[in-house]
């Protein structure tokens, strides 16, 4: 098995060649063994959905060459998080896929830094550079892919639909919560640069995320306005909002507003570190 999982000519169409996954699981300290059995798994998964895939005979093996480009230096992202970061199957792994640059980067850094907590995350991405890891939000948020349609079918009544769908288009003021669309953009497909969509993505996964900011697990660049938020809505309005949320098309047009909507700017006790663009100036005339 040692030998198999150090070829540089055995290929996997999900994550190229072994030796390079190899390289990517070396600084998880994994015994060489279980590199191989786990290259080989997610090999077996993708000819599993893939019938008319043909292993490569000796000779073409022999022949065959790594593509330097982003697509392949990412397969080890997209074999969770689904061909060209469409999103993986479980509605866990988030949509990559046209993304804001700005955004994924910040989420990139949020788990080498250690305030996202996923540890196959971290330490995939620990050997990289900050340049390199900018490189790669710059590869998804290219890729302009379309939507599946919204899949959510829980158990909730129209009343709670509808405070969700309040929460999400107009805040409550009586709480000091902003609308979702005040700082995700009018259609809710994010704002550049830092800003992600909120529609697109599985109801268990948004109920994971808001939860994760709810308990401390998730956090994002100080002053962490998102923690802030859901401090402020309890259990049952976050399954309202994640639930409207999950229910909705996405519009024609997908991609991310190129400016926040017209208004006014986060108080300051919701001023956002990861997107200092939503906030006003602060004391002294500084962003």
């Amino acid at each position: 098995m040692g030998k198999f999982a150090q070829s540089q000519t055995v290929y996997c169409r999900r994550i190229g060649y072994l030796q390079d996954m190899r390289m990517l699981l070396n600084p998880m300290k994994w015994p060489r063994f279980w590199t191989g059995i786990f290259a080989l798994v997610v090999c077996a998964a993708t000819q599993a959905q893939n019938p008319a895939y043909t292993a490569p005979g000796p000779a073409s093996s022999a022949g065959a060459r790594f593509t330097d480009n982003m697509a392949e230096r990412t397969r080890a992202c997209t074999a969770c998080h689904g061909e060209q970061g469409r999103a993986g199957p479980d509605g866990y792994y988030p949509r990559l896929a046209g993304k804001p640059a700005g955004y994924l980067h910040n989420q990139l850094r949020n788990f080498a830094q250690r305030r996202r907590h996923y540890d196959l995350m971290s330490r995939l991405i620990d050997p990289l550079t900050d340049d390199y890891l900018g490189e790669m939000a710059w590869y998804f948020s290219s890729l302009q892919l379309p939507y599946p349609k919204p899949t959510a079918s829980n158990t909730i009544s129209p009343e709670r639909l509808a405070k969700g769908q309040q929460l999400v288009t107009q805040g409550d003021a009586s709480r000091g919560l902003p609308a979702c669309t005040q700082c995700h953009g009018a259609r809710l497909t994010g704002v550049q640069p830092n800003v992600p969509g909120l529609l697109g993505l599985p109801l268990d996964y948004l109920n994971a995320q808001l939860g994760a900011w709810q308990t401390g697990q998730r956090k994002a660049h100080a002053p962490d306005c998102m923690a802030e938020i859901v401090k402020r809505i309890g259990p049952e309005d976050l399954i309202a909002l994640s639930s409207w949320l999950a229910r909705q098309a996405l519009p024609a047009d997908t991609q991310p507003a190129a400016r926040p909507p017209v208004g006014p700017p986060l108080p300051n006790d919701l001023r956002c570190g990861s997107a200092p663009e939503l906030s006003g100036p602060v004391a002294g005339g500084k962003p």
